[in-house]
């Protein structure tokens, strides 16, 4: 595999991880994470249809995504709106998130992402992460819910976005 390629961790580990050198600044990057507009921007799942909200600066900060399932056409969902909230953040370095929408009690499903100099750019690691979620959702829920290969897509259109300034 090259440095490039992506690895995703084994299905049995709850979690999902991809990697990817984008030929940009950290700080470019993490501009678009921050943004929800960003995040609209850069997904490949189709999914996110729109967001409102400034962008994010602290963990416990939140915005709104504008949702339609219909896009992966695993669950008849129909639009719904869930709020993204930040659990971790380091400017230029770190961001995850959770969600809470029409599901109560949250999932508690993480997304995030890690950023890292390397030469040519910034390494991004791309993850998701359901082991910490409720009790009461294993095995009503199939995961993941996004795949390695979605993961892998939206780092591409990142490294589009970003690359193409």
């Amino acid at each position: 595999m090259t440095d490039d390629e992506s690895q995703a961790d084994s299905a049995a580990a709850e979690s999902l991880e991809v990697s990817r050198t984008i030929a940009a600044p950290a700080h470019e990057i993490f501009a678009q994470l921050t943004d929800p507009h960003g995040h609209v921007r850069i997904d490949s799942s189709g999914m996110l249809q729109s967001a409102d909200g400034a962008p994010v600066t602290a963990v416990g900060d939140t915005f709104v995504v504008h949702m339609d399932r219909e896009a992966l056409g695993d669950v008849d969902m129909g639009k719904y709106d869930v709020t993204v909230i930040i659990t971790q953040f380091v400017p230029d370095e770190h961001i995850e998130w959770t969600i809470s929408g029409r599901t109560q009690p949250p999932i508690k499903h993480l997304y995030g992402y890690r950023l890292a100099a390397v030469d040519g750019g910034t390494r991004v690691t791309s993850y998701y992460d359901w082991s910490q979620i409720e009790e009461r959702y294993r095995g009503q829920i199939s995961f993941p819910v996004v795949s390695p290969i979605a993961l892998r897509a939206t780092l591409g259109i990142l490294a589009r976005t970003v690359e193409q300034g």
